[in-house]
């Protein structure tokens, strides 16, 4: 087992938020985001969605070989180790999935937003403090928040280097690192509130992790949307998701056959709402953090322990 995460001038945390607990509730979450249905556009076990190149499987072997990833960013981000240094771990866990998936970008986004609040959590730790919602949103502003407003700053003023980048300055979008210099204000005001409150009004776990995907959906400017489809086919899942929510979501009586019923549009679209994907894996993770269950989320299907636990090939 890996060790807590050391503390500073409060003794020893609770077992509870080690490393090795955040970690693995970073993986837990990445799990039940992609056996989460309906999801429209986007790979579930039901089928792969808009997707050719990637399933279900792909999925769960890269984020087997990520799972040591969050442990190792969380004791960096205790640490403080600075963004250059953070990067440089999400750099070798890309290429372990890279290698896991056979070339496939499956869980870019999360090496990012995830590892990045891994890291906040490991911050608030060190400090000798239970890890909130709140105390990781902070710690992230205030030990990141300025290098990667600066980082966002030069991104819009040079070539893009990614697709999500791209789609940004082609758009006039707010990308994934502007999300993160502003501290991720889509997963903390928009996803999590929205989870939380289905979760507060008694609706099942995979019933409120749809509420919260369609709320993130109607209001973020997923780049990978309008990558793949234009800025016409960012606003065309926002208005969907818009509408759907409005009626009333998941507390419709046939939200589940309106919810299909966008999914097979989206695939019919090409249309993969990847970057929500990854901001509700987020507040899953914060709501596993919220809850204090020692990295378990409610109604999170079962992983293999052993799975869990093997070494990786290359530890990179």
């Amino acid at each position: 087992m890996l060790s807590p995460i050391p503390t500073a001038g409060a003794g020893n945390l609770q077992a509870a938020f080690s490393a090795h607990t955040l970690a693995r509730a970073a993986v837990r979450a990445l799990y039940v985001e992609v056996a989460l249905e309906p999801k429209p556009g986007l790979v579930s076990m039901r089928d792969s969605g808009s997707h050719t190149d990637m399933d279900a499987a792909t999925f769960v072997r890269s984020l087997f070989a990520l799972r040591h990833y969050f442990a190792r960013i969380a004791r960096a981000g205790a640490q403080g180790v600075d963004l250059p240094g953070l990067q440089a771990l999400g750099i070798a866990a890309e290429a372990r999935m890279l290698a896991a998936t056979g070339g496939v970008n499956t869980h870019r986004g999360a090496v990012f937003g995830l590892g990045l609040l891994c890291a906040a959590a490991g911050r608030v730790a060190a400090r000798g403090q239970t890890p909130s919602a709140v105390r990781v949103r902070s710690a992230l502003q205030a030990t990141w928040g300025e290098t990667l407003a600066a980082r966002a700053r030069a991104a819009r003023q040079t070539a893009p280097v990614s697709h999500g980048q791209e789609a940004a300055q082609a758009h006039g979008l707010r990308s994934a690192l502007d999300e993160a210099a502003l501290a991720f204000p889509t997963v903390f005001e928009v996803a999590l509130p929205a989870l939380q409150a289905a979760l507060a009004a008694g609706l099942g776990e995979r019933v409120a992790r749809v509420q919260a995907l369609f709320a993130t959906m109607a209001v973020l400017d997923d780049t990978n949307l309008a990558h793949r489809g234009g800025i016409a086919g960012l606003r065309w899942m926002q208005a969907q998701a818009q509408a759907f929510v409005a009626a009333g979501g998941v507390q419709q009586p046939d939200w589940l056959a309106q919810a299909r019923a966008l999914h097979l549009a989206a695939v019919q679209r090409r249309l993969s709402p990847g970057g929500s994907a990854d901001v509700l894996a987020s507040a899953c993770w914060l709501v596993a953090l919220e809850a204090d269950r020692d990295g378990e989320l409610p109604g999170a299907p079962a992983l293999d322990a052993r799975a869990l636990s093997a070494p990786l090939i290359s530890k990179g």
